[in-house]
């Protein structure tokens, strides 16, 4: 998502379930790299930093 982007959701409860769910992810990410732990990751994946956002396989957005 954007950095700095703002929005409003829903109240869904609490949110120890998102943050499990966002560790959860975390954890299958290093398991991709091979990373046994997070503080690995930087070194086991390489980071591309995206300057474009929009998916253009699906067509360009019509203000483009």
């Amino acid at each position: 998502s954007s950095e700095g982007k703002t929005v409003e959701v829903p109240y869904r409860g609490a949110v120890e379930k998102t943050v499990l769910d966002m560790l959860g992810g975390l954890r299958s990410t290093c398991t991709y790299v091979g990373a046994s732990r997070l503080r690995e990751l930087p070194r086991r994946a390489t980071f591309i930093r995206c300057t474009q956002q929009l998916n253009m396989m699906y067509g360009a957005a019509p203000d483009m």
